[in-house]
């Protein structure tokens, strides 16, 4: 039976060629694709298309539908900011997709799209303490009309115990980092510094719904702010996942002090460290620009640095001064510099030079 890639057919979930049909759905899937499948099996009834026999009526109705139709049947209105999960994703996502997609047919029916596309959603979420690290639940305000997201320490308080606007709103899923399969990292940005808040619920549905009416959020705020934007050039804004993140060893300003392990964080051009991943706030940020302004990325250290620290040094230099990294291994080296590296490389934007003149630079 002939098919094409996965990535060009089903969800674009994979990269794989696909190894399964839904017999009940028309598609083909790879590997990936077909764990999750597997879960709603009143929805899809699979098979292998190499191991299991086939009747002459099966592959009639494969070969009559197919994956380009059965895209067009069911992604027929996917709102623009609705985020498409790539292979790489986190399960939540991939899983609630399929389950958007074909279950509930959400991209079929517009009524269906209200949770995530009305610009008012509230609701509870389970939220990570700043100081005791334990996750309570606060109730969540999310509203385009005030540009805002806000949460309530108590379910009857009038006051918001944060106010994070949608304009510097960023949120992306981190499962591993929280110790949940739905815990959502969202940041935003205070007094031009970076503040973090860890949530999840229970349900994907419902993180994956908060996911979206950000992203929703964020698309209609652009849309305002650059009106002559297609929804190609806006789409990249509207949520984003960090560079690399990962321990290395930092050492303050004058470089004789010692060096301390530290959690970094690359968002975009901002460099910032925390004690601990779970951290609200960090402890420094650092601004990386373009090698036009005068920003280098080297592999190794000064010679004459002092104390211990990990082996595989990186050095960045900028306009004001130059940090010190190290990293525990040559492999983790090559990958930070990599990061670092594809930013320098990039012209900065005008907006960009505006935050670099902005900048904490902290130690």
């Amino acid at each position: 039976m002939n098919s094409e890639r996965c990535v060009q057919t089903t969800s674009g979930l994979s990269f794989s060629e696909p190894d399964w049909v839904s017999c009940t759905l028309g598609v083909f899937l790879c590997q990936g694709c077909s764990l999750i499948h597997r879960s709603i099996p009143h929805i899809s009834r699979l098979k292998s298309i190499q191991q299991d026999s086939w009747e002459t009526e099966e592959v009639q109705f494969i070969t009559s539908v197919g994956n380009a139709v059965a895209n067009a049947k069911y992604e027929q209105s996917v709102p623009p900011f609705y985020y498409r999960p790539t292979h790489s994703d986190c399960r939540v996502l991939r899983e609630q997709w399929v389950r958007a997609k074909y279950e509930r047919q959400e991209f079929m029916y517009i009524e269906k799209q209200e949770p995530y596309s009305a610009g008012y959603r509230e609701g509870f979420l389970w939220k990570r303490g700043r100081d005791n690290g334990q996750f309570l639940s606060r109730r969540f305000i999310l509203s385009e009309r005030e540009g805002a997201l806000k949460y309530f320490n108590k379910q009857d308080a009038r006051e918001p115990k944060a106010v994070m606007r949608i304009e510097t709103l960023n949120a992306t899923f981190q499962p591993a980092k929280i110790g949940n399969p739905c815990g959502l990292q969202i940041t935003y940005l205070k007094d031009n510094s970076t503040r973090n808040i860890f949530v999840y619920h229970e349900d994907s549905k419902e993180m994956v719904d908060w996911f979206n009416a950000i992203r929703a959020a964020r698309f209609h705020y652009h849309q305002v702010a650059f009106p002559g934007a297609s929804d190609t050039d806006l789409i990249p804004k509207l949520t984003r996942s960090f560079m690399k993140e990962g321990y290395m060893e930092k050492t303050g300003p004058k470089h004789t002090e010692g060096f301390k392990k530290r959690w970094f964080t690359m968002d975009d051009r901002r460099l910032m460290y925390f004690k601990d991943p779970l951290d609200a706030y960090a402890r420094g940020e650092v601004f990386i620009g373009s090698k036009e302004n005068s920003y280098k990325v080297l592999p190794g250290l000064p010679p004459s640095t002092q104390g211990y620290h990990w082996q595989h040094g990186i050095t960045i230099v900028t306009p004001d001064r130059k940090f010190l990294f190290a990293c525990e291994t040559e492999a983790e080296q090559k990958d930070w510099i990599a990061a670092f590296q594809r930013v320098v490389n990039r012209p900065m934007h005008p907006q960009e030079y505006a935050v670099e003149a902005h900048f904490k630079h902290k130690p």
